[in-house]
């Protein structure tokens, strides 16, 4: 079997899938309070607030804390002469090959909080799929493209 990819996404990707965790707990949050609100003032079961809290408290917990690091701890990637190896996934682990004669194109994408951290997703695009490598500092993302691409009008040549 071959070795695990050997690079990992940067750390600020770690901050930045907190930071969307965080807006999803908010909107949690939002439709709660809607919730609550609809409870004291149509009378509804005590048991709705309860549920209602306990839900904003687990998406805290999961969508801020432990999501996030999980998915951090298990995303790797590596690009070698031929292939571009992806892996992610903690019970279900993925791993992706692409022969880079089948890359037709790389893309780099900037969100705006992204682009606050200074990162970048790169996109891999073949004849049937598209492949994410997320949360790259923009320099290394913007190496990385156009290694890639090197690579894959290399491996196009030989072909």
């Amino acid at each position: 079997m071959r070795t695990q990819p050997v690079h990992q996404i940067s750390r600020k990707g770690l901050t930045v899938w907190r930071l969307y965790g965080v807006f999803q707990t908010l909107i949690l949050a939002i439709i709660a309070s809607v919730v609550c609100y609809g409870t004291y003032y149509y009378e509804w079961p005590l048991f709705i607030y309860y549920i209602a809290g306990v839900s904003v408290v687990l998406s805290t917990i999961f969508l801020i804390y432990l999501f996030p690091k999980i998915r951090w701890e298990h995303w790797c990637y590596e690009v070698r002469e031929h292939e571009i190896e992806l892996q992610h996934g903690l019970f279900v682990v993925k791993r992706t090959l692409i022969p880079m004669v089948r890359v037709q194109h790389v893309d780099t994408t900037q969100g705006p909080i992204l682009k606050k951290y200074d990162l970048g997703n790169i996109s891999i695009s073949s004849a049937a799929t598209v492949h994410t490598i997320p949360a790259l500092v923009m320099d290394e993302a913007d190496a990385l493209r156009a290694r890639i691409s090197e690579l894959a009008r290399v491996a196009e040549d030989d072909v």
